[in-house]
């Protein structure tokens, strides 16, 4: 019995890190996507910065990309620089492989 108990374990630990990873794979996501807005909209360095964190913690509001998505369209309009959401998640979809290989750079 301990075997499968042990397999148990093991399978919680790998799923509970996967789900870590994922979680910090999205959040350097959104602040990749945030500074690429950012630059969009004219910002540069501490205020670029600044303006990506803000997308990150859009994330926390509701479940699902949705929050981040219109944070961007409705800021990046408000800037002048009108982008349609499809815009913004086909940059998000290319930005995720970045993140991905930014994370895991880290973590090993």
């Amino acid at each position: 019995m301990t075997s499968f108990d042990d397999r148990e374990k093991a399978f919680e630990k790998k799923f509970e890190k996967d789900q870590e990873i994922q979680f910090k794979v999205n959040a350097r996501r959104n602040k990749l996507l945030g500074l690429w807005a950012a630059g969009l909209m004219g910002k540069s360095g501490a205020d670029a910065e600044a303006y990506a964190k803000e997308v990150v913690m859009a994330d926390f509001e509701k479940p699902g990309d949705s929050d981040v998505m219109a944070k961007l369209v409705k800021d990046l309009a408000a800037a002048g620089k009108p982008t349609e959401e499809h815009t913004v998640r086909k940059q998000s979809e290319r930005l995720v492989e970045e993140a991905k290989k930014q994370v895991m750079t880290e973590t090993h």
